[in-house]
């Protein structure tokens, strides 16, 4: 979560209330506008207060129309219901809850199935808040493993773990390694290359690395880390030092992805040296956030001892977690979906959504401006920058005046070795139609001529127009 400061002294007005906002009467009730930045010293009408956050929500952007954000902003109604029913129930109580428990070992299960995992029944798993909390939890038992096998070295001064990963990996993994004392070695971009290249990744270890995270669907161009690969350069290193590196697959997105459009495609647990495997199932996984999920091979992949035990409420329950607290509710909605949908569904869904982005990335190709990164053939997401012959305007011009029209669109520069490329990512989530695409590729159409007039691009601090790429 962000930080945030404290009021500032110019922001001292009380929130402004409509008198028709009394409770019996216009006037009722309002001798004192409640304060925004200190608890009112009487209560107001419920009405009134939802009123109030009503109006001031109005100016969020349409979450429908943000093509930034991987997260989902639509669901079904009747999943809406049951979050609903199951927004009171706390997960981490499972004595209490049994049922919401129970369906939240068959999402497990339904994984470990879905990911190819040697014996499903002896795949180990929990949910979590999302990706980030998911890859912290599988940070820590590569960690931890490691650990085990060197206890002879470690811990030592002169000694310090590293995590090897590619510079294009969500800045989960720079916590995680910042938090955990972790040195993060990461694979710069070279060329067309935008994500970890294996032998490269390979060279980085040694003895004290703990692990390599392959992504399978980049946030920074949508497209798929070669596993595989990756895992085959891994094997060559193992049999030239001995030196055995367990791999995470951050599938934040493409785990959720790839089982169903791309099937002949080896990733997972089919692959020996794969540990372990993290999804956000509030992004392709068609969830409101948030909820993810993270999965071992086997018993041996996570170290017992970071599993707790505890007994609260006179049940005995082992944990996994980095919070104690959380609804059930998006527990029971990934229950729901994967029950509404099963393999046809999802694979209905994800392909019509990777079909909206192959043919909206093939549009705004032919408009003459732009070059795609990618096409929205593997994640529904692609990326495209300015075409060299354009002066008048860059990507960052783009996003300022999509945003004009309701569309957030991130423009952002990539990392080091190619920090020269600015580029524009659309990503395209189940409810992001063909008719939305169509309007959004004639709004970008209507502006192109403005934007092309234009005596030189207008942003002139880059670094405050990035936006975030999540």
């Amino acid at each position: 979560m962000p930080l945030h400061e404290g009021p500032r002294k110019r922001d001292e007005r009380p929130l402004s209330v409509n008198p028709f906002f009394g409770e019996a009467n216009p006037v009722g009730g309002m001798a004192q506008a409640p304060p925004k930045h200190r608890l009112a010293d009487a209560p107001l009408p419920p009405a009134t207060a939802a009123q109030l956050v009503h109006d001031e929500l109005m100016l969020d952007g349409n979450s429908r129309l943000n093509l930034a954000t991987f997260v989902t902003t639509w669901m079904e109604p009747e999943a809406g219901v049951l979050m609903a029913e199951c927004r009171d129930k706390n997960m981490i109580d499972k004595d209490e809850y049994p049922r919401t428990a129970e369906l939240e070992r068959r999402c497990v299960a339904m994984l470990a199935d879905l990911w190819n995992a040697p014996d499903p029944a002896a795949a180990v798993g929990c949910s979590t808040t999302g990706s980030s909390e998911a890859c912290m939890l599988a940070g820590m038992a590569l960690k931890r493993r490691w650990a085990q096998r060197n206890q002879d070295r470690y811990p030592s001064r002169d000694v310090r773990p590293n995590l090897v990963m590619g510079v294009n990996v969500q800045v989960c993994w720079e916590k995680f390694c910042n938090f955990w004392e972790v040195e993060a070695r990461q694979v710069p971009m070279d060329g067309d290359r935008f994500h970890l290249d294996p032998r490269a990744a390979a060279e980085l270890c040694d003895e004290n690395t703990i692990g390599v995270v392959g992504i399978l669907g980049s946030t920074f161009d949508g497209s798929y880390e070669p596993i595989a690969d990756l895992c085959a350069a891994l094997d060559d290193l193992q049999e030239r030092t001995g030196l055995d590196i367990p791999v995470h697959v951050d599938g934040a997105s493409g785990a959720m992805v790839a089982p169903f459009l791309d099937e002949d495609l080896v990733w997972d647990f089919r692959l020996p040296r794969v540990a372990s495997i993290n999804t956000s199932g509030h992004k392709y996984g068609l969830v409101y956030p948030g909820v993810g999920w993270a999965l071992w091979r086997d018993k041996e992949a996570l170290p017992e001892e970071l599993v707790f035990r505890v007994n609260y409420l006179g049940g005995d329950m082992p944990t996994f977690a980095l919070n104690f607290s959380r609804p059930g509710a998006q527990v029971v909605a990934q229950y729901y979906t994967f029950l509404r949908l099963g393999r046809e569904g999802f694979r209905a869904v994800q392909q019509s959504t990777r079909d909206v982005a192959r043919t909206l990335a093939a549009q705004v190709e032919a408009l003459g401006d732009f070059q795609l990164l990618t096409r929205g053939d593997e994640l529904p997401v692609f990326a495209f920058t300015t075409g060299p012959d354009v002066t008048a305007y860059d990507v960052f011009d783009v996003s300022r005046r999509l945003r004009e029209h309701s569309w957030l669109v991130p423009a952002y520069t990539f990392p080091a070795n190619r920090e020269d490329l600015s580029v524009l990512r659309i990503v395209c989530r189940n409810g992001f139609s063909t008719d939305l695409a169509e309007m959004f590729v004639e709004d970008l159409s209507r502006l192109l001529p403005q934007l092309r007039r234009q005596p030189h691009p207008l942003t002139h601090d880059k670094g405050a127009a990035t936006g975030f790429h999540h």
